[in-house]
């Protein structure tokens, strides 16, 4: 399969630098606290973006999973790490997500700007696959751009700021083009208690948001 991201991969990290400053790597590492993650849990991250998450996972002492079907992703995940102070034990798999099949084995399943890049019948596919890989008890967290708020003014703006993004990575990486996803809504319907939210504003918006699920 085609790697989606071969091109605009190496231009990742500064793009979303720019476009969301530091509130997207806020939000990425935002469950991964002491307060809901301890040494030895293991967690999984689907796709491996910037690596920050996987590396603040690591740090805290979890045992890190990391799928991505992208090779050039898992590439500039690897310099990442050898950028890091620390010998970090994280565990990288390339595959696609869905044909990995650890069901009900990790204590947290990690979706971070990853469900975005699907059509909603799709997305909804790999949300209920990565909830079975998370065990009875475990969190599942999606940190993504926030469903928008407000009145008609800061929901078209919101709704605008989502849109910009969306169609330079249809044309970049052929991702989809769709509303924005209410992931609250969806976890609750999949029968997790929502039991964290986390906010982050840029450009004087509330732009993105990590919602913490329990199964």
């Amino acid at each position: 399969m085609a790697d989606k991201y071969k091109y605009i991969g190496p231009l990742y990290d500064f793009l979303s630098t720019i476009y969301g400053g530091e509130s997207i790597h806020n939000c990425k590492r935002a469950m991964l606290c002491e307060e809901h993650v301890k040494p030895g849990d293991k967690v999984l991250i689907a796709g491996a973006g910037h690596g920050k998450d996987a590396i603040r996972a690591a740090e805290i002492g979890a045992e890190v999973t990391v799928v991505d079907l992208s090779k050039t992703m898992l590439e500039k995940l690897q310099k990442a790490f050898d950028k890091h102070p620390k010998d970090l034990k994280v565990n990288v798999v390339h595959a696609d997500i869905l044909k990995f099949e650890e069901y009900d084995k990790y204590d947290m399943v990690i979706a971070n700007f990853f469900l975005n890049v699907f059509y909603k019948d799709t997305m909804l596919n790999f949300m209920d696959h990565l909830i079975k890989l998370t065990k009875q008890g475990g969190k599942f967290v999606v940190g993504d751009f926030a469903f928008p708020k407000g009145n008609v003014i800061s929901r078209t703006i919101q709704k605008g700021y989502w849109y910009i993004a969306a169609i330079i990575f249809y044309f970049a990486s052929d991702n989809a083009v769709h509303e924005i996803y209410n992931y609250p809504e969806l976890m609750k319907e999949r029968g997790l208690d929502i039991t964290d939210a986390r906010h982050f504003r840029y450009l004087g918006m509330n732009c993105y948001t990590s919602v913490l699920g329990v199964k």
